[in-house]
């Protein structure tokens, strides 16, 4: 049975999530089957595991890094905003209801039961789990019936250790702070201290690492620097290296359009390491000017998002860049933005009932309670792509709510199977002269073929590509040699193998 240590933060965006797929990545190449696990994430960022099961992507990133398959035991309770009060809640990935945050802070004890028969699933499975907390656990207006940080580790008796992001200031104030807010039995689980995101010589931290071990009795285990030359997929966020300046070298320009509730920003990451691509991501109050490739990303609230794009003047300069000869490209729910009428009769995401869409493609959506989730792999249709081949192959997978009907002015993208089934059927639509598509699919950039062709249209010559998968890896191997050299991996070893042997 697994040994287990949980990385707890002083906040939120302290690096938990890094740290863990740093670790987890250290103990594969070490040999230990490894996973990691985290008891409750909120995120728009998501991904769909082979079995069909919906989980939050950190813990995908982390489970490439320890080498393993994703599976939803690692995530077991995510929160998917849809307002700024209230989320959809996923249960083992899958969807149980729309909550407001107080009927999820008395749902707990179910979610509870969620969290530990995922845990000790995945503990019978693996010979270590690395934990990752969410927040901080000084939060203690939220520690009643907690299950994402101190009420986890008591329950299992695991050690801790505590995290803070020194670029933010404060760091020292901020560890002793939460060491004191929380109860001493939870005290008695925090077994040191990790500084991250540190800027310039360690050696001067020594004064106060002596200062706040006497305090505290806790070693401090390690100084983690900032880097950003290393490839790590964000969390919850936009990837800091995609920039709103373009560089005179650059002869490709990629901008998404953000809405309100982004959600599977990291579909857009395989843009990145292009040579010669500029990914920038434009928001309201912002000016979208002239892109080569414009798209519309996923949405938790599709008919709010758009109401907001058209009062920004962003749909307008969408179909603006269309008409000067860009590609545009919806995903999910950007593709159903792309139609004529977007609809939620039933209030599945939104307050709104409709909203008007950009009206390039002759489509319309209905909002409907059934979430559709899987893996899946996909062929273009003949004619549909001037650049891609027919019949080309994809892979992705599916997360979307809502049925959309194509009119007379649109022709199916592609056809799609799901993981598990045998039938092929219709996905998307394109306009008539490919400048203009949509799809279901998401990770569609991930395919390094379709990427290429789309970029070397625009380029107007054939350059060459990344592998995604392969910049992924690297990255994941890199984090782990920086850990290797900023950590006191003997003191982390001991700590982990003086945890509960479950």
């Amino acid at each position: 049975m697994a040994k287990v240590l949980m990385l707890q933060g002083t906040g939120s965006d302290v690096g938990k999530s890094v740290l863990v797929a740093g670790l987890c990545r250290i103990l594969h190449q070490d040999g230990v089957r490894v996973a990691p696990f985290k008891p409750q994430n909120m995120a728009l960022n998501s991904f769909i595991t082979p079995e069909g099961g919906e989980m939050g992507r950190a813990q995908v990133v982390q489970a490439e890094a320890a080498g393993v398959a994703p599976h939803v035991d690692m995530n077991p309770v995510l929160l998917k905003p849809t307002t700024d009060v209230g989320a959809q809640v996923i249960l083992r990935g899958e969807v149980h209801s729309n909550m407001k945050a107080l009927e999820y802070h008395r749902f707990k004890k179910v979610a509870r039961k969620t969290v530990f028969d995922s845990f000790r699933a995945l503990a019978s499975r693996y010979d270590a789990i690395v934990v990752e907390g969410a927040g901080s656990p000084a939060e203690i207006n939220l520690r009643d019936g907690d299950i994402a940080n101190m009420g986890f580790a008591l329950e299992v008796g695991c050690p801790v250790l505590l995290v803070g992001d020194i670029d933010k200031g404060g760091v020292f104030a901020s560890l002793v702070g939460t060491l004191e807010l929380i109860a001493p039995a939870e005290q008695d689980l925090v077994k040191g201290f990790v500084i991250n995101k540190f800027r310039g010589d360690a050696s001067l931290l020594d004064p106060a690492f002596r200062a706040i071990s006497a305090r505290t009795g806790r070693p401090f285990l390690g100084v983690v620097p900032y880097f950003r030359d290393i490839f790590i997929q964000e969390e919850d966020g936009i990837h800091p290296d995609a920039i709103r300046a373009r560089s005179g070298g650059d002869r490709v320009r990629v901008a998404v359009v953000v809405p309100n509730r982004i959600s599977n920003f990291t579909d857009f990451d395989p843009f990145l390491g292009e040579p010669g691509v500029t990914l920038e991501f434009v928001r309201p109050p912002e000016r979208l000017g002239r892109a080569d490739v414009v798209i519309l990303p996923g949405s938790k609230n599709t008919v709010d998002d758009l109401h907001a794009l058209h009062r920004s003047g962003l749909a307008r300069e969408v179909v603006e860049n269309h008409r000067a000869g860009a590609t545009v490209v919806g995903v999910c729910g950007g593709y159903q933005m792309l139609g004529r009428w977007v609809r939620d009769p039933h209030g599945v995401e939104s307050t709104g009932a409709e909203a008007r869409g950009l009206g390039l493609l002759d489509v319309e959506t209905e909002m409907e309670p059934e979430k559709i989730t899987a893996q899946s792999e996909a062929r273009l249709l003949p004619g549909r792509l001037p650049w891609y081949p027919d019949g080309g192959r994809l892979a992705g997978y599916e997360i979307h709510m809502g049925r959309t009907t194509l009119g007379p002015g649109s022709a199916p993208l592609l056809e799609l199977r799901r993981r598990g089934e045998d039938r092929w059927h219709p996905d998307g639509a394109a306009g008539p002269d490919g400048r203009v598509f949509g799809t279901y699919l998401h990770g569609l950039f991930d395919n390094d073929g379709f990427r290429k062709a789309l970029l070397d249209h625009h380029r107007g010559e054939a350059a060459d590509t990344v592998s995604f998968e392969a910049r992924k890896q690297e990255g994941y191997d890199r984090l782990a040699d920086l850990l290797r050299r900023s950590l006191d991996l003997g003191a982390i070893h001991r700590v982990l193998d003086e945890g509960p042997d479950l």
